[in-house]
């Protein structure tokens, strides 16, 4: 390797982990502030100029995109261990569900700053923009989703197009019930769990399992 190609990867590893440590810094105002947490208060909290931080990210969609594919990889990868579990398919469809809930439960500001807008009365300098929102994390989530169904499940004629309609049938269901259960608290977590694997288990219970695939 050359030394201006040593150079160029050493640069950029430094660039990689410099950008993974104000996310680190992002994430823990963030967890602080919920959607109220500014460009300021990150750029403050790492130590850093705004400007700095914009030249990372590009400016506040780019921070947000960031910190979106953050948090729904690391979700993504516990929904598809609770998937890949040794149980039945019931079991995993609960295990699923609980997944998704215990992630919104245990970090709610974060869940608030990805899923909704800031206050109104903010103004919009002070915020992130209104319009980056939960609609592509949904749609990836349910894009992910059909994709394990579509594997594991036969479905028969038009199997794949009703994986994706299920895949973004399920993930809509979690989202506005959990929505609705961090904010109300009206019964345990397990109880909700076990009431919309209930509203789920009618086709699924019946569907086999697709030939040579992993199970589901």
């Amino acid at each position: 390797m050359g030394t201006t190609q040593a150079t160029q990867v050493s640069q950029q590893r430094t660039a990689h982990s410099r950008r993974r440590e104000l996310l680190e810094a992002a994430d823990r105002v963030v967890l602080r502030d919920g959607p109220k947490a500014s460009m300021n208060a990150i750029a403050a909290e790492a130590g850093i100029t705004k400007p700095i931080l914009y030249r990372h990210f590009g400016d506040k969609g780019g921070l947000y995109r960031a910190l979106a594919k953050r948090h729904t990889d690391a979700l993504l990868s516990a929904l598809r261990a609770a998937l890949d579990a040794p149980a039945g398919r019931r079991e995993r469809v609960e295990a699923t569900l609980d997944t998704y809930l215990a992630a919104i439960e245990a970090r709610p500001q974060v869940y608030r700053f990805l899923m909704h807008p800031a206050d109104e009365g903010q103004q919009p300098e002070q915020t992130f923009d209104v319009g980056l929102h939960s609609a592509p994390l949904l749609r990836r989530l349910g894009e992910e989703l059909a994709k394990v169904i579509a594997e594991r499940v036969d479905l028969g004629p038009d199997s794949e197009q009703l994986a994706r309609v299920w895949g973004h049938g399920i993930v809509g269901m979690m989202h506005a019930a959990g929505d609705w259960w961090l904010g109300e608290r009206p019964c345990s977590r397990a109880q909700l769990v076990s009431s919309l694997a209930d509203l789920l288990w009618g086709r699924l219970s019946m569907a086999a399992d697709r030939a040579g695939g992993p199970g589901f």
